[in-house]
């Protein structure tokens, strides 16, 4: 497993972590690597600087097969509650999430699509956003 900084073009900061090098490259290629907080698919590595061993001993372990079902496995909880429970909207989300805030429309629980520029207005007007987890891999698109 390699761990990359990443960085998208509004400039929002996360890590991901991938099989390889390679495996970024494809990923990212097909659309799939996204911005957690805006969903901008314009995602780039960000310079890294080396790992240098000092005075002290870090042991950092990549997560775990296991771990990585797990994590994999609750984020497909989450989409399928949200699912389940909420209402989707389609790509009327930001209108109708911007009206339910303002009041002018029914307090609930909604999902849908929006462009990134979309949600930065929502985020800026204090809307509460936040991004889906992505629906789970095809076992003919895992690596």
């Amino acid at each position: 497993m390699i761990r990359y900084a990443l960085t998208c073009d509004h400039e929002h900061e996360f890590e991901g972590w991938f099989a390889s090098s390679g495996a970024f490259d494809d990923q990212q290629g097909r659309g799939q690597v996204e911005c957690p907080m805006c969903a901008s698919k314009m995602v780039r590595k960000q310079i890294m600087a080396p790992a240098v061993a000092g005075t002290k001993r870090t042991v950092r372990e990549d997560p775990s097969p296991k771990a990585q079902a797990m994590m994999m496995e609750a984020a497909g909880r989450i989409r399928a509650h949200v699912e389940e429970n909420f209402d989707d909207v389609g790509d009327g989300f930001a209108d109708e999430a911007r009206a339910i805030h303002e009041g002018r429309a029914e307090d609930r629980g909604i999902y849908g699509q929006a462009t990134p520029k979309e949600v930065r207005d929502l985020v800026e007007d204090g809307v509460p956003v936040a991004p889906l987890p992505p629906e789970p891999l095809k076992k003919s698109e895992v690596n």
